[in-house]
C-alpha cells in the first residue's frame, strides 16, 4: 500500500515531523540510509569513538581543494543525534533580524522569534528538556516552563560556576535532553559525542521517531537509501528512487519530506536534476547549497595543576555574556559551553600530546567549548561532481572567533585558572551544518517558504538543518525540531484537508 507521507532521513528535523503527523493516520513511510544502533563495549569507550573511529562512516568527501576528507557525519535511525551533546537550546530573539557582527551582517529571518515561540515550547515538552529559563540574561521569553529542572552541576562544576560569577560572568544551567540517571547506569561516562544505546538521551530515535512508530499508521525502512526525486513537468514530486537491498525501487507518496542534513539534502536535489531542470529540483533560485555554514569552534582547557577536576559528565552551565555584544565596536561574539568531560584518549587522539601528559592534562581541566556565528555566504557551498559530494566551505567571521576566545581565555585565569589552553575544530568534525537550502519569503533569493515548502514543487517539503537562514551560534537541535512542528502543522491544516 502506497504512503501518504514519505520522510526522507530520521534525524531531529525527519523524526519530529513523523511524530507531529503521526496522530492524523494518514499512511507515513521514512526512509533511513542506516541502521539502529546497538549497544556495544565500543558505545562507551573513549579509545574506539575519539581514536580509532569506531563509529565514523567509510565516506570521503571533496574539500575546496579537491582533497578528500572522511565527514563525521553518521548515518543511522536518529542520524547525528545519536552522538549530540544533548543541548536543546533556543536561537535569541535577536538572532532572528538582522544582526551586525565583525565579519558581517546577517540577512535575518522571514519569520520572528515570537512566530516560533509557540513550536519552540512544544519542542521542549516533546523532547522532554532539562532547564531553567531565568539565569541567563539573553534567554528569550518563554510561554511556559521547561519540563524538568536543570541537571545538576557536579561539584568541580558547581565551584566554577561560582569562580564565574566572582568575576563578573552569568554562567546558567544548559537546557539539556538527558535522563542522567538512566545514562550513568549504563556507564560513567560523559554523554557529548557519545552514542546513545540505552535511551537516555533526547535524541531523534529515543524521542521523535519513538513517539512516530507508537502509531501503527507509521513505518520505518531502515538499510534504505534515497538516491534521486523524480520529477514531473509540472512541478510535483511523483517518486523517489531508493537502494536498498543492492535493489533499485521507485516510492511514491503524495506528500514528500525531505530531511537528510544540511549537506546529503543539498546533495540529493542537485542529483536529481534532469532535462527540465538541469541544475537540480528545488533550484530555480539558484541557492540550493550555497550558504553552507559550520558553526567556529574551539575547544578551550582552563587547568589548575593542583585542583582535580573528577566530574563524569560536566557539561551543565553556558556563558552567554558575549553572546550580543563584547567585541569590537561591541558586536556579537558568540556563546561559551561546557564540553563533555575530556579524558586522556580523547585530548591524546586530538593532539600531539603524548598519552601519559594527555591524561595529567586531563585530569586537571574544566572544558569548554566557544562557537561562533558563521555567516552565510553563497559562495560557500555543496556541490556534486560525478556523484562525488564536494563542501567547499568558506569560514567567515574567524576574527570574532578568536576574539571570543581571548576573551574567554581572560576570565578564566581571573577565575583561577593559570594554565589555559585552546584549539580549533577542522572541518572533519561536523559543528552544525546547516543552511544550504535556505528559507525565505522571496522565491528567487530562497529554496523553501515560512512553512517549510519548496517554491518549486508544491508537494516537498525540506525540514533540516538546510533551511537555516542563519547560524546563530547556539546548537541547532531545537530549532530544527520547532521548525518540523511548525511544518507539520502546516501540512496537517492544509494538505491533509485539501
Amino acid at each position: 500500500m502506497n504512503p501518504d507521507v514519505i520522510i526522507i532521513g530520521s534525524g531531529i528535523g525527519g523524526s519530529t515531523m513523523a511524530a507531529a503527523l503521526a496522530p492524523s493516520g494518514r499512511r507515513i513511510m521514512i526512509l533511513e540510509r542506516g541502521e539502529r544502533l546497538l549497544d556495544s563495549p565500543e558505545a562507551r569507550d573513549a579509545g574506539a569513538i575519539f581514536g580509532r573511529g569506531h563509529f565514523r562512516p567509510k565516506e570521503t568527501w571533496l574539500d575546496g581543494n579537491g582533497r578528500g576528507f572522511n565527514p563525521g557525519n553518521y548515518y543511522l535511525a536518529g542520524g547525528n543525534s545519536k552522538f549530540f551533546g544533548a543541548v536543546l537550546i533556543r536561537y535569541r530573539r535577536e538572532d532572528f533580524a538582522p544582526l551586525r557582527h565583525l565579519g558581517g551582517t546577517t540577512p535575518g529571518w522571514p519569520i520572528s522569534y515570537d512566530d516560533l515561540e509557540p513550536d519552540y515550547q512544544a519542542a521542549e515538552t516533546l523532547y522532554r528538556v532539562r532547564g531553567v529559563a531565568t539565569e541567563d540574561p539573553t534567554e528569550p521569553p518563554h510561554s511556559g516552563a521547561y519540563p524538568f529542572p536543570p541537571i545538576p552541576d557536579e561539584p568541580a562544576i558547581a565551584d566554577l560556576r561560582r569562580r564565574l560569577k566572582s568575576v563578573g560572568l552569568h554562567p546558567s544551567s544548559l537546557p539539556l535532553g538527558v535522563d542522567i540517571d538512566r545514562w550513568l547506569a549504563r556507564a560513567q561516562t560523559p554523554w557529548d559525542a557519545y552514542p546513545d544505546t540505552v535511551g537516555a538521551k533526547s535524541d531523534a530515535e529515543s524521542v521523535g521517531l519513538a513517539a512516530a512508530l507508537a502509531h501503527d499508521n507509521v513505518t520505518l525502512a531502515t538499510g534504505c537509501r534515497a538516491v534521486r526525486l523524480i520529477a514531473d513537468a509540472h512541478g510535483k514530486i511523483t517518486g523517489v528512487e531508493v537502494e536498498r537491498g543492492g535493489r533499485r525501487e521507485v516510492l511514491s507518496a503524495p506528500i514528500v519530506v525531505l530531511s537528510a542534513g544540511a549537506v546529503q539534502s543539498a546533495a540529493l536535489l542537485l542529483g536529481s536534476a534532469d532535462k527540465d531542470r538541469p541544475n537540480g529540483l528545488a533550484n530555480s533560485s539558484d541557492q540550493v547549497g550555497r550558504n553552507f555554514m559550520n558553526h567556529n569552534c574551539s575547544a578551550v582547557l582552563a587547568v589548575h595543576p593542583f585542583r582535580r577536576n573528577d566530574s563524569v559528565y560536566q557539561k551543565t552551565l553556558m556563558i552567554n555574556d558575549f553572546y550580543l555584544r563584547g567585541g569590537e565596536d561591541d558586536t556579537p561574539l558568540g556563546n561559551v559551553q561546557l564540553l563533555g568531560k575530556i579524558s586522556g584518549p580523547i585530548l591524546a587522539s586530538s593532539s600531539p600530546l603524548p598519552g601519559p601528559m594527555a591524561s595529567w592534562i586531563a585530569k586537571r581541566s574544566v572544558d569548554f567549548y566557544a562557537m561562533s556565528e558563521d555567516l552565510p555566504n553563497p559562495e560557500s557551498r555543496v556541490t556534486v561532481e560525478d556523484g562525488q559530494i564536494k563542501l567547499d566551505w568558506k569560514r567567515s567571521n574567524w576574527d570574532a572567533h578568536l576574539a571570543l576566545v581571548s576573551k574567554l581565555k581572560s576570565f578564566l585565569r581571573r577565575a583561577g585558572f593559570p594554565v589555559v589552553l585552546s584549539s580549533a575544530f577542522d572541518r572533519r568534525t561536523p559543528s552544525h551544518q546547516c543552511g544550504t537550502a535556505r528559507m525565505g519569503s522571496d522565491r528567487k533569493k530562497a529554496v523553501v517558504d515560512t512553512t517549510c515548502r519548496s517554491f518549486d514543487h508544491k508537494n516537498l517539503f525540506i525540514v533540516d538543518a538546510s533551511v537555516l537562514p542563519t547560524s546563530a551560534a547556539v546548537n541547532p537541535a531545537l530549532t530544527i525540531a520547532a521548525l518540523a512542528l511548525r511544518a507539520a502543522r502546516h501540512v496537517t491544516q492544509h494538505e491533509f484537508t485539501a
